[in-house]
C-alpha cells in the first residue's frame, strides 16, 4: 500500500525543491539590494556591529531550539496527524526556555559593550526561532507552494522596512528591529495559513511526558545544531574581539553572500529530509541509492557556484559593497562546494536516527574551526577567518562522509563526481576571459557560463538513464499540476 507515494517520493521531492529554490532565489535578490543598502548606510563599523550582535543572537538561540525543529521535522512527516499537538507543546515550551535565553544574550552583549542591543537582539532572535519551528510544518507535509510565498513576502517586508530605516538615517539598533518586524510577520502568516489550510490547530499545552522523552531525543539534535552554529558564527565574535569592529565588518561584507548561498543546499534538505525519513522507514534498501543522487544533485549546483564566484569576484563588487572584502570572498568560495555536498550526509545520518554520529562530526569540526581561528586571525585577520571557514567545510565533509560509510552505506564520491568536476573545470576555463567584468556584463557572462557548464554536464553523461528518468517524471507532474 505504500509502494505509490513512495514510488512518487523522488520526483514530488524535486518538484517541491524547484519550488522552494524558486522562491529563494527571488527572496535573495531582494535580501541582496537589503543588505546592499545596509552595509552602504551603516559603514564597515557599523556594518561589524550588527553582524556580530545577530551571530551572538544565532548562538544563543541555541538555547531556543534544543534539536526539536529537526526533529519536529522527521516526526512530522511520520505522523502528520499529530502536527498541531507537537507544534503546540513545542511552541508554549520554547517561551519559557526563552528567558533562559534572555539571561544568557543579555549578559553575552554586556560584556560586549553592546547593552543598548539587548531587546531589540532578543526579539529578532526569539522571532526567528518561532519562524523557523511553524516552518518545519510545511516541509513536513510538503506543502511548499504556502511556504514559497512566506518566502518572498517576508523578504518584501524587511527590504521595505531596511530602505525606509536608510532613509531616515536609522541606526544599528532599528535595523535589529527591522529583521524582528518581518520574523514577526511571516510567524503571523504560518499560524494563520497551517490553521486554514488544515495542516494544524495550535494553542497553548505543555505535556510534559512528551516534552521529556522529545528533549532526550532532541538532545543529539541540540548539540549538532550547537556545535553547528558555533562553527558557522563563531569566527565573528573572535575576529570582533581580536580585531575590532572594522574588520568584522569588512569580513561580514564578504561573509553574507558566501552565507546567503546557504538558502540552496538548506531548501533542499528541508525538502528532501522528510521523504528520506519515510524512505528509512518504508524502503530502506534504497537509501543508500537515494542519498548518492542528493549528494549528485548538491555537487551539480554547488561545483560551478563556487567556481563563478572565485573567477568573477572582481565583477561582484556591488554585493560585497567593500572592496577590501573581495579577497575574503576569494578564499571563501573555495568552501562552496564543500559547504553544498555537506548537506547529504547530514541528512543521510539524521534521517536514518543517527543523529548522534552526525553530532560527532559536527564536535570535530568545531574543534577544527575553533583552532584555527585562534591561529590565523591574530596574524591574517579576516582573511585568516575566511581560510578557517574553508578547511572546517572540508574537515566536516570527511567526518561526514565517513560515518555515512560506516552506518548507511559508502558514498562512491569519484564516481558521481568526476564528470561534474570536469564540466566545472571547462566553465571556469571559459571564464578566465572575462574575470575583469563588471556592471551589466556580468549577466551575458553568467549566462554563458552557466550554457557552457549545461553544454558539458550532456556531453560528459553526467546525468544516468534513472536520474534522467527522475527528472522526466518531476516534469510530468509539474505540467500536470499546472493544468
Amino acid at each position: 500500500m505504500r509502494s505509490g507515494p513512495i514510488s512518487e517520493a523522488g520526483p514530488g521531492a524535486l518538484r517541491n525543491t524547484t519550488i522552494v529554490l524558486g522562491a529563494r532565489v527571488a527572496a535573495q535578490l531582494l535580501a541582496l539590494v537589503t543588505v546592499v543598502l545596509l552595509e552602504r548606510h551603516l559603514r564597515p563599523a557599523g556594518t561589524g556591529r550588527f553582524v556580530d550582535v545577530v551571530n551572538v543572537s544565532a548562538l544563543v538561540a541555541v538555547i531556543l531550539d534544543l534539536g526539536f525543529n529537526p526533529l519536529f521535522q522527521r516526526e512530522g512527516a511520520r505522523e502528520p496527524a499529530q502536527i498541531g499537538r507537537f507544534l503546540s507543546n513545542l511552541a508554549t515550551a520554547r517561551g519559557f526556555f526563552a528567558l533562559v535565553a534572555l539571561a544568557v544574550f543579555g549578559v553575552v552583549l554586556a560584556v560586549q559593550g553592546k547593552a543598548e542591543y539587548i531587546v531589540p537582539g532578543f526579539f529578532m532572535m526569539l522571532l526567528s526561532s518561532y519562524s523557523g519551528l511553524l516552518r518545519g510544518a510545511f516541509y513536513a507535509v510538503r506543502r511548499l507552494g504556502l511556504e514559497a510565498v512566506a518566502i518572498i513576502l517576508q523578504a518584501l517586508v524587511l527590504l521595505t522596512l531596511v530602505a525606509w530605516g536608510v532613509h531616515q538615517g536609522g541606526s544599528v539598533t532599528y535595523f535589529l528591529w527591522s529583521y524582528a518586524g518581518s520574523y514577526l510577520f511571516v510567524c503571523g502568516y504560518y499560524l494563520v495559513t497551517l490553521r486554514a489550510s488544515g495542516i494544524a490547530r495550535i494553542g497553548i499545552a505543555l505535556d510534559l511526558r512528551f516534552l521529556r522523552h522529545w528533549i532526550w531525543q532532541g538532545l543529539p539534535f541540540a548539540l549538532a545544531f550547537l556545535i553547528t552554529t558555533i562553527y558557522f558564527k563563531i569566527d565573528v565574535p573572535i575576529l570582533d574581539w581580536l580585531r575590532g569592529d572594522r574588520e568584522t565588518g569588512i569580513y561580514g561584507a564578504a561573509y553574507k553572500p558566501f552565507e546567503a548561498l546557504l538558502f540552496i543546499p538548506a531548501s533542499m534538505l528541508n525538502v528532501v529530509f522528510p521523504v528520506l525519513s519515510v524512505y528509512h522507514r518504508d524502503l530502506a534498501h534504497r537509501m543508500p541509492w537515494a542519498v548518492a543522487r542528493f549528494f549528485k544533485a548538491l555537487l551539480i549546483l554547488g561545483w560551478p557556484i563556487g567556481i563563478g564566484t572565485y573567477m568573477l569576484v572582481l565583477g561582484l563588487r556591488p554585493i560585497y559593497v567593500f572592496s577590501a572584502s573581495a579577497p575574503a570572498l576569494e578564499v571563501l568560495s573555495l568552501a562552496i562546494v564543500f559547504m553544498f555536498v555537506n548537506n547529504a550526509f547530514i541528512a543521510a545520518l539524521t534521517s536514518i536516527d543517527r543523529q548522534v554520529m552526525f553530532t560527532l562530526a559536527a564536535l570535530g569540526s568545531m574543534v577544527v574551526n575553533l583552532a584555527l581561528n585562534l591561529v590565523l586571525i591574530p596574524p591574517f585577520g579576516y582573511l585568516g577567518a575566511s581560510w578557517a571557514t574553508v578547511l572546517t567545510e572540508v574537515a566536516l565533509g570527511f567526518f561526514g562522509w565517513a560515518l555515512t560509510a560506516r552506518y548507511l552505506a559508502p558514498i562512491p564520491v569519484w564516481r558521481l563526481s568526476w564528470r561534474v568536476l570536469l564540466a566545472g573545470a571547462v566553465m571556469g576555463l571559459g571564464l578566465l576571459p572575462f574575470r575583469a567584468v563588471t556592471g551589466l556584463w556580468l549577466l551575458p557572462v553568467i549566462a554563458g557560463a552557466a550554457a557552457l557548464y549545461t553544454g558539458c554536464l550532456v556531453a560528459a553523461r553526467a546525468l544516468e538513464a534513472e536520474e534522467t528518468d527522475l527528472l522526466k517524471r518531476a516534469w510530468s507532474g509539474a505540467r500536470r499540476r499546472q493544468r
